[in-house]
């Protein structure tokens, strides 16, 4: 949903986004275009949004509390003259972004932060140019710069990439773009070849495929405590989390795929390896799934987790931990023992969604009744997620959401 919006930004014409996402994420991407100079409204239950690329009509972007808008956004917005503060909210505003620093200056950007972090003021325009980044961080920043050279470049540039994290992540976007009509080959993901393009410029409709990131979460909770099917799901998806279908083979979960969507069955389930660098929000519900596998499952990528909503991997030992289970942090390794049972408990989210989803479908087959503090932060990714768990049965008593 966020790609697709900064594609329709930069889209000089008209773009129809069918199935568009309400997450607080997906509203904050609406906000940052509008403001870039994109015209937005709901047609029913699509989007329309009319643009003539950049044209910034503020000089202060809020991303809320995405990384993706942020270190996404920050590169298009460079492609005004305007200065232009980039903000946001929450953990987003501690959290690492030296790649501005660092890179910018190498396309001509004026930039200053807050000794790396938000807020940043930048002032373009971003110059395309043949440069070298380091992908080890994130690959969103990678991401950004994708979207502005496949706009700006008069000419053909290469990007060199030195230890590109979460490869799927920029599969997803590379999708996009040529949907969008951008050429962007790349070789072996170390290097990146963005041809210049001219007349892409159309009316385009274009649908937001089902979220496999919110979708893990309700097939781990079938696995654990009862039947479920689960609709709109590609399975050709190039999204990273589609990976959580490998963890559930590997824990021996039942389920079956057809037009109707994945059917997934309570099942007798088996402690697994599996890694997860390439699909770091895989984690919290592959620790949900591990709780309640028989034997010791490992998890390698953690080193992945630190900078997230939360430093989720200490976040999920301590939250399970109060449920009853031990896991251990053993450098890029997760061990966790699972199958004795899952004892209820009061438990927070950290202010990630994530976690409060993950400690959610832990829950569903705890010895006791469990309650989420901050909960509403859900809300970030899948507003939808406790009324979903509410029609598949799930008893809930919300104080405040």
């Amino acid at each position: 949903m966020q790609r697709l919006c900064a594609a329709a930004l930069l889209n000089h014409g008209e773009t129809i986004i069918q199935n568009p996402g309400k997450s607080n994420d997906d509203l904050a991407s609406m906000d940052v275009i509008q403001k870039l100079g994109a015209e937005l409204n709901w047609n029913g239950t699509d989007i329309v949004i009319h643009s003539k690329g950049v044209n910034p009509t503020s000089d202060e972007l809020n991303c809320g509390e995405s990384g993706l808008g942020l270190r996404m956004f920050g590169p298009i917005a460079a492609l005004s003259t305007n200065p232009i503060t980039l903000k946001g909210e929450g953990t987003l505003n501690i959290r690492p972004m030296h790649f501005f620093d660092k890179v910018f200056p190498q396309l001509g950007i004026k930039v200053s932060s807050n000794n790396g972090k938000l807020p940043i003021r930048i002032q373009g325009p971003l110059q395309p140019g043949s440069i070298k980044i380091d992908g080890s961080l994130s690959s969103q920043f990678l991401t950004g710069i994708l979207f502005a050279f496949a706009n700006a470049c008069k000419r053909r540039v290469q990007i060199e990439v030195v230890d590109l994290a979460s490869k799927p992540y920029i599969d997803l976007t590379l999708e996009v773009l040529h949907l969008f009509g951008y050429d962007i080959v790349h070789n072996d993901y170390r290097e990146f070849i963005i041809n210049p393009v001219t007349n892409n410029n159309r009316q385009r409709t274009v649908r937001v495929e089902g979220d496999w990131s919110g979708a893990a979460f309700l097939l781990v909770a079938a696995a654990i405590a009862g039947n479920a099917t689960i609709e709109g799901l590609r399975m050709n998806s190039t999204q990273a989390d589609k990976s959580i279908i490998e963890a559930l083979v590997q824990a021996h979960v039942q389920f079956t795929d057809d037009l109707g969507g994945i059917h997934v069955v309570k099942s007798n389930l088996q402690a697994f390896e599996f890694d997860a660098t390439d699909c770091p929000d895989l984690f919290p519900p592959l620790v949900a799934l591990a709780s309640y596998c028989k034997g010791v499952t490992k998890i390698k990528g953690v080193l992945r987790l630190k900078h997230k909503e939360s430093d989720r991997s200490v976040a999920l030992q301590r939250e399970f931990g109060k449920m009853g289970m031990t896991i251990e942090l053993n450098d890029d390794e997760m061990l966790i023992y699972g199958g004795s049972g899952i004892s209820g408990a009061t438990v927070h989210s950290h202010h990630d969604h994530r976690i409060a989803m993950a400690c959610s479908v832990a829950a569903l087959g705890a010895n006791g009744s469990t309650t989420i503090q901050d909960a509403v932060a859900i809300n970030k990714s899948y507003p939808d997620f406790y009324n979903h768990l509410n029609q598949l049965g799930v008893g809930l008593k919300f104080d405040q959401l």
